[in-house]
């Protein structure tokens, strides 16, 4: 199976029933149906196929939420060319590594952000590119492609050091859909808000895919944006929403009425791609009457855990295993950890990437070869309560080792957002002559914190030596367009004498 096989539930299945309203130029909305997206695509494709993409090409999406982005996708998928989700807050240096990576044959982009796109590298633009579109046969386009074909190489958000682009086969897309439409029950009769980005697997793998098999409606829209997010909900009657921690906490901005009324429609929050903090899953809950469903993936594996449809959504957890999918908590020697212990996750099933392109150095880094098969190192770290429900404790590079004892900083940064006065908190390693590291935390805090009483409130719950050496103050913290922290951004503290 191929995921135009996955995809003609819907675009020949309910050929005839809208799918997707979305926000045009002049700033009016229009709608499509599944049948007029099927036949957008095979246009697409074919113009595609004459300009010499052929199966195997690498095609650049350097592109915002739009109808056409949505377009050349599933032309993309129909005609066997791979596709390079490019952030649309990437700028040259960031794009050129991409593009030089990838090789791609085009960066189909818009006038707006065609500038950034590193000389030398082949342009189209989207918009010429959809009316040379229109005069091509819009007949049913399929090719004999294999499950193990790849569908898109996403690059890694690059938090650490450079990006490195995950091979991700039709396979690995297919099972993801499969598994979030089933474990999320989302279903035709869903009414989907899709703000999050396409660019990132989680609009993408996540959101468009699970619209595409279920058959639901979508409502697509460029980014979210807080003041026009009440009359969005309220006007599509929304009933599922994807989203990362920063919008939860932007929507909790919201009047408890326009909450309430939210709420009663709404069918199910989900979270992901950056860790939700408690109170905030606790007060959208009161505020809402929703329990956000809260989940782990990554680029390279797409979902991997999940927490319950039916159930206990475990404040802080991200629950289980997703079907298919095997899941190893192991230290630091390879064996496994006890219950309670903190190690490495490793993951292994049918959702994880064919490895690192043209980086068969850093796919025999991730991978490890067992007897029962091959395993992945996400390089997170967790651990596992006795009823099996999992809790993430971090990156394994985000370790601080202070005198010969761990310190994870996820268990720190919990405790600091609990403190009157701080919005935002992540917690480092700097170095330190005589302790190797010591932890100090950058903070996001209003008039009401009070760096005394925090660090009292810190000294009551740690150890001595998990207590932050520091507290130092930023205005924001940097991240990722999804909400990853990019900690080597941080602005440099020097231990004080």
């Amino acid at each position: 199976m191929q995921l135009t096989d996955l995809f003609n539930l819907s675009l020949l299945g309910r050929a005839l029933t809208k799918a997707v309203t979305f926000d045009q130029a002049d700033g009016t909305t229009a709608s499509l149906t599944f049948g007029e997206l099927d036949a957008r695509s095979n246009r697409l494709a074919r113009l595609l196929t004459a300009r010499g993409v052929t199966r195997g090409d690498r095609l650049g999406f350097f592109l915002p939420n739009r109808i056409e982005f949505v377009d050349l996708f599933l032309a993309c998928v129909k005609a066997g060319v791979i596709v390079v989700p490019i952030n649309v807050l990437y700028r040259e240096r960031e794009i050129g590594h991409i593009v030089a990576d990838a090789e791609p044959r085009a960066v189909v982009t818009t006038k707006g952000l065609a500038p950034f796109v590193p000389a030398g590298a082949q342009v189209w633009d989207i918009d010429e590119l959809t009316e040379a579109a229109a005069t091509q046969s819009d007949a049913a386009f399929r090719l004999p492609l294999e499950g193990d074909d790849l569908a898109a190489i996403v690059y890694t958000s690059g938090t650490t050091g450079r990006a490195k682009g995950a091979m991700l086969t039709h396979n690995n897309f297919i099972t993801n859909a499969t598994n979030i439409v089933a474990c999320w029950r989302i279903s035709e009769a869903d009414r989907y808000l899709a703000a999050l980005p396409l660019f990132h697997v989680h609009g993408l793998g996540n959101g468009l895919h699970a619209w595409l098999m279920s058959g639901c409606q979508m409502r697509l829209v460029e980014r979210f944006d807080i003041q026009r997010a009440p009359a969005w909900f309220a006007a599509f009657q929304t009933t599922l929403l994807f989203g990362v921690p920063t919008i939860y906490v932007r929507l909790l901005e919201l009047s408890d009425e326009q909450a309430r009324l939210i709420g009663k429609q709404m069918r199910l929050f989900v979270c992901g791609s950056a860790p939700l903090p408690a109170h905030v899953l606790e007060a959208f809950e009161s505020k809402f009457g929703h329990r956000i469903l809260e989940r782990y993936g990554m680029s390279e594996t797409l979902m991997n855990l999940s927490n319950p449809y039916e159930g206990e959504r475990r404040a802080g957890s991200v629950g289980f295993a997703m079907p298919g999918v095997a899941v190893r908590i192991l230290n630091a020697q390879g064996q496994p950890v006890n219950e309670g212990e903190i190690g490495e996750l490793y993951v292994r099933g049918p959702n994880v990437c064919a490895g690192y392109w043209r980086r068969p150095d850093a796919t025999a880094e991730a991978f490890k070869a067992e007897a029962d098969g091959v395993w992945f190192r996400t390089g997170d770290l967790g651990e596992r309560a006795a009823d099996g429900y999992i809790t993430l404790r971090g990156r394994g590079t985000d370790l601080i080792i202070s005198g010969g004892f761990n310190i994870y900083p996820r268990e720190i940064e919990e405790v600091l957002l609990d403190q009157p006065g701080i919005r935002e908190a992540v917690v480092v390693g700097v170095s330190d002559e005589r302790r190797g590291e010591l932890p100090v935390a950058y903070v996001v805090v209003d008039e009401s914190f009070d760096e005394v009483k925090t660090t009292e409130a810190c000294r009551q719950q740690f150890a001595s030596f998990k207590v932050p050496r520091a507290f130092v103050r930023v205005e924001s913290l940097p991240r990722t367009a999804l909400g990853k922290i990019q900690k080597h951004l941080l602005p440099p503290w020097q231990t004080r004498s």
